[in-house]
């Protein structure tokens, strides 16, 4: 009876748990059917929106950077297609594996596998980084091939900027380059692996404006995130064009003559307007180059390069400025009341104080007037100038001939230059002003300091009397409000004073005393007017002069002096001023004024000023 009780109990509890069993499962079930029937059937609109989502991918497209022309309408800096592969890292997985596999197919080089995990490391996931650019075609067909053995490796097509021109419009226009990681602003089109933004030049300068606004598109992707098809496409807004004032032509002409030169800068520009029409800096690089990528090797040779092609020197030279800070006197002196008619007496030196200071010519020129003065660049009577006038009168003047400041110029990178004053040294140095540095500041010595584009501005303003400012875009204040034009004031100098330098400039070309007569122009009604000028690198060491060492030619090409030339042409109705700086290239007369003279024939020759036909311009470069 006992054991018939006992499984009696069994039975009932293994029934018990096997209907507590059953209710739990049918819970479950419940459960189960429940969330099916709440995720298929009450969210059925939202999960069918985040799987369209997933199967369609927005893209931001790069819009097209804007052209940019020389003054004739003649392409500077264009856009051209080209294919590049480009890979997403969260559907990659593997960046290491996939780039091994990449290389199998094309060359890969170790150093563009480095910067691509780098880029793919300080990306999020999802955005494309590029693997190689400038893609042939034979290498996307290969990569196509192979795709199914490449996850998250695609082909796009886009737009590479280009130079046409190349090295001779490279400091003008400059260059684009990928975005570096400390430009990233958080505006997703700076994210694009394809993207490049200006980096010198107008490129820099106008590049917001150049860049324009993007588009999108939706494309339908696989599960492995390639694009099976493009469903919907809006293109950008392409940037602004940009026209210079430049005259490739002309440009181009200065470039070359100026590469007979290790190392030389010119700037021609307009005297009444300050458009500037030419602006050549020797050496210079391939912005092209810098579009594509420079290796490290191309980067080192251009960096070390002691004639220093990276640096615009029209802008960012500064050199003293020599005998052509005369002119600067000479208006200084006449406002203070001295007139041409002041003779002065050059026995070879001038003694002040315990100092005694040197004319360039040892045994003296003798009595001369102000125009003589300048024909002859006597440094004597200059001084004599400057001692009475003083140094703050000559700043002031230099200041108003645009000498002392940046120009304004629509260009990055400009320097100021120096023009010292009394209350400069004090709050510089902490030291009083010399008497013996007026002297020296009055032949454009000592800390006297000024750019080859400043040099043409003074010039312009010495020819036009008027207060121009140098301009290398016809449309700035399109382009950016800050750089608007304004129609140019006079300078408030009377004419009289003005005639006065003119004349003494025109003695030192075409007197067969002046400085630079064997550089005149001999072909009437394009004669040009100009000023001679030698920037000291560091004097002749007594050693040095024991060791035969006694001009310029005998030292080393760094040691030796710069050589300067200032003009305006033709000389009775000024239209085109030129500034010449041969780096090292010793005496103004010789090196500098005989390629200002040639550069100035050819702009007569051209008229640039006279827009021409960019058609025929394009002929003319590719037939030189």
């Amino acid at each position: 009876m006992a054991r018939k009780n006992q499984e009696n109990d069994r039975y009932k509890s293994f029934t018990r748990r096997a209907i507590l069993l059953g209710g739990v499962q049918a819970a479950a079930f419940s459960a189960l059917a429940g969330r099916l029937y709440y995720l298929q059937v009450v969210e059925s609109d939202k999960y069918a929106m985040l799987a369209e989502d997933n199967r369609i991918s927005p893209r931001l497209l790069a819009p097209p950077r804007g052209p940019i022309y020389d003054r004739t309408g003649l392409e500077l800096a264009s856009n051209e297609p080209t294919y590049r592969a480009v890979v997403v890292p969260e559907q990659a997985r593997d960046m290491v594996a996939i780039l091994e596999a990449i290389g199998e197919i094309i060359p890969l080089s170790e150093e563009e596998r480095k910067r691509i995990l780098i880029d793919a490391a300080r990306k999020r996931d999802f955005v494309p980084v590029t693997v190689k650019e400038n893609l042939t075609w034979e290498q996307v067909s290969r990569l196509e091939v192979n795709a199914p053995s490449l996850p998250g490796v695609s082909i796009e097509t886009g737009l590479i900027r280009s130079y046409p021109l190349g090295k001779p419009m490279a400091h003008i226009v400059g260059y684009v380059a990928a975005v570096s990681e400390d430009e990233l602003t958080g505006d997703p089109l700076l994210e694009l692996p394809s993207f490049r933004i200006g980096k010198s030049g107008v490129e820099r300068q106008f590049d917001l404006a150049l860049r324009g606004s993007p588009g999108n598109s939706q494309v339908e992707v696989n599960a492995v995130g390639r694009v099976i098809r493009e469903i919907s496409r809006q293109e950008g807004t392409p940037g602004q064009d940009l026209q210079l004032t430049i005259d490739a032509g002309l440009q181009h002409y200065v470039y070359g003559r100026l590469s007979a030169e290790r190392s030389a800068t010119a700037v021609v520009m307009d005297v009444e307007q300050g458009e500037v029409l030419a602006l050549g800096s020797y050496p210079a690089f391939d912005p092209t180059a810098f579009t594509l990528g420079l290796s490290t090797e191309q980067w080192r040779s251009l960096s070390n390069d002691p004639q220093h092609p990276l640096t615009n020197k029209t802008i960012r030279g500064t050199y003293a400025p020599g005998s052509t800070f005369k002119m600067v006197v000479a208006l200084a002196a006449q406002e203070a009341g001295l007139g041409g008619g002041h003779e002065v007496y050059c026995p070879g030196f001038m003694e002040l104080g315990n100092g005694r200071f040197h004319c360039w010519k040892r045994w003296g020129h003798g009595k001369l007037t102000m125009t003589q003065a300048i024909q002859q660049s006597c440094d004597v009577y200059f001084y004599d100038l400057a001692k009475r006038v003083g140094i703050d009168a000559i700043a002031a003047m230099a200041n108003r001939l645009g000498l002392g400041h940046q120009t304004g110029i629509e260009l990055p990178g400009e320097r100021d230059g120096l023009v010292p004053t009394k209350g400069w040294k004090l709050a510089y140095l902490g030291e009083s002003w010399q008497g013996g540095e007026t002297l020296v500041a009055s032949i454009g010595q000592g800390f006297m300091l000024t750019s080859p584009l400043q040099l043409a501005v003074m010039t312009a303003r010495l020819a036009s009397g008027k207060a121009v400012k140098p301009t290398i875009v016809r449309n700035p204040e399109v382009l950016d409000p800050a750089f608007a034009r304004q129609e140019p004031e006079p300078l408030g100098i009377p004419e009289a004073h003005l005639q006065l330098v003119r004349g003494g400039m025109d003695a030192v070309t075409n007197d067969r005393r002046g400085t630079a007569y064997r550089a005149r122009i001999d072909i009437e009604g394009m004669e040009m007017a100009g000023k001679t000028g030698t920037s000291q690198v560091r004097r002749i060491t007594m050693a040095e002069r024991a060791a035969g060492v006694v001009k310029n030619e005998d030292l080393p090409w760094r040691r030796r002096d710069h050589a300067l030339f200032v003009a305006f042409a033709p000389v009775d109705k000024p239209r085109y001023a030129c500034a010449v700086v041969v780096e090292h290239g010793g005496g103004g007369s010789k090196a500098a004024a005989p390629i200002a003279r040639d550069i100035l024939m050819e702009t007569q020759r051209r008229d640039p000023l006279k827009d021409r036909d960019g058609g025929q311009l394009a002929e003319f470069l590719r037939e030189s």
